[in-house]
């Protein structure tokens, strides 16, 4: 019995209990102005894993070369609670199923799990697949039994279920019951074209799990704003597996927001899905992967938003001070939100000292230097810094702030110069940095692709003659990101770069009408960050050892 068979046969022994599937990074991806690198992939996937994320879409791996990459780095990473599902289509009619390019790319990614998707529809099945519906359910059927034949789980994504069940409900009930007939293990109803409403999802779920002999899922799109009802109203109808993504990001209007349908199914409807306190972190999560995918957090979005739970109205604030309940439908910690009185001072200092005392730091509440912090957090945040997905760079403004951090080299200035020869030709980027260690001054020149890499190259051979772990940094990516577009080339700009070496990834942020400049803060901190790591190993290790 081959391993994959051996997870199915253990994952057979009960009855499943409510299971949550991400494919932010498939389905997600297929958004307008989000590209995810495979970088991005690799840190989004971790970040769902340390949310308790049972299942990660990771992408299609028969569509595109980043997402076959994505499938065998990911091999590599080691991950706590999630599995890695690939995606893809039955095989093509003109294809046995041994031939099928599409199937053996499915294969070839290596996960226990493939989810794949065909037609309910009809409409489908005659215009989109142009075939006959005897045929589509051959393509269904024996690209299962194939999968399975191989060792994999398969689960099935019934493509426009609804829409087709109200078309020709006999033949889009008969299309799930031949994929649970190959071995299906779990059948996902999708509204595909999100415009199915919550009533008509409860009727034909319910309808359908009384016919089809293997666990139900659900997968919604919100192209009438209505994704998240849809999911809950699937599960109230025996629903085991919800699909949906970060944030609804998706093609069109999106996909069933997993933040609403987290905080509800656990908060609301009494299902633990998580794991007890990985609640607390959805925001944390939400704010991530906003950040990874370059787009601007929604304020306003329910739990996880800014202004979720903030309070600006003289009667409403003055009612949450006595008692948080008559203005609050949850305890906003639960999601790993704050209340916010935007008159008050004092917002934001619980979750703060929290965030302080997971970099190892004790600090009391009445700390005085929790204020200087504090303040220093408004006036970076008002300049238009945000932490989320930039942790490197927030640990090293904590440790500054209370006096337990020194910089490992100061800038004593650096110069680029950019110079187009030709008009045909790529520019040519030069950096010249002057740094000090300690008492010695070293002065350097590189080159790069661009000016912010040249100024990394500089900075990195200015430094490694002092600090030479950080030949093994590498610079994994850069966004940047204009903050307001009403100064036209003057505007504000944040800078957010990925830094990584064997041991793993981190975050840092600059912020600057100058893009060089904004990218300076960036990269002082990756490397700075780096550097406090070997220091807090260091000091971690004698503290074991009983060094001083």
């Amino acid at each position: 019995m081959s391993a994959h068979q051996t997870n199915h046969h253990r994952a057979s022994d009960h009855e499943p209990e409510l299971e949550i599937y991400d494919t932010t990074l498939r389905d997600g991806a297929q958004a307008e102005d989000v590209s995810f690198s495979v970088e991005d992939k690799i840190r989004i996937a971790l970040k769902l894993d340390e949310l308790g994320i049972p299942f990660i879409e990771g992408g299609w791996p028969g569509a595109n070369p980043k997402d076959i990459e994505f499938f065998q780095t990911i091999k590599t990473v080691p991950l706590q609670t999630a599995r890695i599902v690939a995606f893809g289509s039955t095989r093509k009619a003109s294809n046995t199923v041994s031939t099928d390019p599409n199937l053996k790319a499915l294969l070839d990614a290596g996960t226990e799990t493939v989810t794949l998707f065909g037609k309910s529809w009809t409409l489908h099945v005659t215009d989109a697949l142009g075939t006959t519906l005897a045929k589509n359910l051959e393509l269904i059927a024996d690209s299962i039994a194939y999968l399975r034949d191989q060792g994999r789980r398969v689960f099935y994504d019934a493509e426009h279920f609804f829409d087709g069940f109200k078309t020709d409900p006999d033949y889009a009930l008969h299309s799930i019951l031949r994929a649970a007939q190959a071995g299906a293990e779990r059948i996902i109803l999708c509204d595909t074209n999100g415009g199915s409403l919550p009533w008509e999802i409860q009727e034909i779920f319910s309808l359908v799990k009384r016919e089809c002999p293997v666990p139900l899922g659900i997968h919604a799109h919100n192209d009438a704003e209505l994704a998240v009802a849809n999911s809950l109203v699937a599960v109230q109808a025996g629903a085991v597996q919800i699909q949906g993504t970060i944030n609804g990001i998706g093609e069109r209007c999106g996909n069933a927001n997993l933040c609403s349908i987290l905080a509800n199914l656990e908060l609301k409807m009494g299902h633990s899905v998580l794991g007890k306190g990985r609640l607390s972190q959805l925001r944390n999560v939400s704010n991530f992967v906003a950040e990874i995918a370059n787009l601007q957090p929604y304020k306003r979005q329910a739990y996880v938003g800014e202004t979720a739970f903030a309070h600006k109205g003289g009667v409403h604030i003055h009612a949450v001070q006595k008692n948080p309940v008559t203005y609050e439908h949850v305890v906003p910690e639960s999601v790993g939100n704050q209340r916010r009185v935007l008159i008050s001072d004092n917002s934001g200092r619980s979750a703060l000292l929290t965030k302080i005392r997971s970099f190892g730091l004790s600090l009391p509440k009445d700390h005085p230097r929790l204020n200087v912090l504090l303040d220093k957090m408004k006036i970076l945040e008002h300049e238009g810094f945000q932490f989320e997905g930039a942790e490197g760079s927030f640990e090293l403004l904590v440790r500054k702030a209370l006096g337990s951090h020194q910089p490992s080299f100061d800038l004593l200035g650096f110069r680029i110069i950019v110079e187009k020869r030709h008009a045909d030709e790529t520019p040519i980027s030069e950096a010249t940095i002057m740094v000090k260690v300690g008492e010695v001054v070293e002065h350097t020149a590189a080159v790069g692709r661009g000016p912010v890499n040249a100024l990394d190259n500089a900075l990195r051979k200015a430094l490694e003659h002092f600090y030479p772990q950080l030949q093994d940094v590498k610079l994994l990516d850069y966004k940047v990101r204009v903050l307001a577009g009403n100064h036209g080339t003057g505007s504000k700009v944040r800078v957010l770069i990925e830094s990584g070496d064997q041991k793993g990834s981190w975050g840092t942020i600059g912020v600057s009408e100058n893009i060089i400049e904004a990218s300076w803060q960036a990269l002082a901190d990756s490397i700075e960050y780096r550097l406090l790591r070997d220091e807090r190993c260091s000091d971690e290790g004698d503290a074991r050892t009983g060094g001083t």
